[in-house]
């Protein structure tokens, strides 16, 4: 077995830019354990919004962060590879909260990765200020600092998603690298020439969604991109199999091939 440290340390190595990681977003224990055992996959990270909805709740913390911790604890219990948990906002008010909360989540779990993001609650919309935004990368930071273990934190910037300037967004991005962070998840890189851009302005490694029609993942590694992942759309393209072939068997035709996909835990 790989040791919690050893497993941070991992992960913050995968993250080089011109060799991403790639990360296809998991939401269960299932799920990890067969991504897991995908050829070449090194790391696996939870997509809060297939999380959610695969218990039945909205995304935007409608898990409590009980929920959440136990949530992560069964996918990091899958798999012996590191985890990033997609913890949303930290299910806190304030940056105590988060910083709280972070601690339990690398206790109780195992995790040695989070993502968080700097947006309101989906009521209210708009994104922190940059100071709260930072001082919440920073109390998460200050969490892993004391169990030990140096969790790799992918801040999330969601301003261009929110429809604000790419001046605001480069500002955050510094920010919370001051604050802490290891990676910044810059949303809204939706062509070569912003990737560019960000990779010039931002004042370290970047992660970035990759989707169909996007920028390819050999130009995003080329470019010099640190990571990539998919979120929901993963579970999105195990759903979209599931309900192609209910629709198949439900009219009586052929067995799909991979009825016969064999899988256990």
């Amino acid at each position: 077995m790989t040791s919690q440290l050893q497993k941070a340390e991992l992960l913050n190595r995968l993250h080089a830019p011109g060799n991403p990681l790639i990360v296809t977003n998991v939401w269960d224990a299932i799920s990890a354990k067969i991504v897991s055992e995908a050829p070449g996959v090194q790391a696996l990270a939870s997509a809060s919004h297939s999380v959610s909805f695969a218990h039945g709740v909205p995304d935007n913390e409608g898990l409590s962060v009980d929920q959440a911790i136990h949530a992560a604890t069964l996918i990091a219990r899958a798999t012996d590879l590191p985890l990033s948990v997609d913890f949303e906002k930290g299910y806190a008010t304030d940056a105590a909260g988060v910083g709280a909360n972070v601690r339990r989540l690398i206790e109780e779990s195992g995790a040695v990765g989070i993502n968080i993001e700097d947006s309101l609650e989906a009521a209210t919309g708009g994104q922190r200020s940059i100071d709260d935004a930072a001082a919440r990368v920073a109390a998460a930071r200050a969490a892993g600092d004391a169990t030990g273990i140096p969790l790799v934190i992918n801040a999330r910037v969601d301003t261009l998603a929110g429809g604000g300037t790419w001046e605001d967004a480069v500002t955050r991005a510094n920010a919370y690298l001051d604050a802490g962070a290891d990676v910044i998840f810059f949303l809204g890189l939706v062509n070569e020439d912003t990737v560019k851009r960000a990779l010039d302005e931002v004042n370290g490694r970047l992660s970035t969604i990759g989707s169909a029609g996007g920028v390819p993942l050999k130009k995003l590694a080329e470019l010099g991109i640190s990571r990539v992942s998919f979120g929901p759309q993963t579970m999105g393209l195990a759903l979209a199999a599931l309900q192609r072939a209910a629709t198949t068997l439900t009219a009586l035709g052929d067995y799909p091939e991979d009825l016969s996909f064999k899988f256990e835990l």
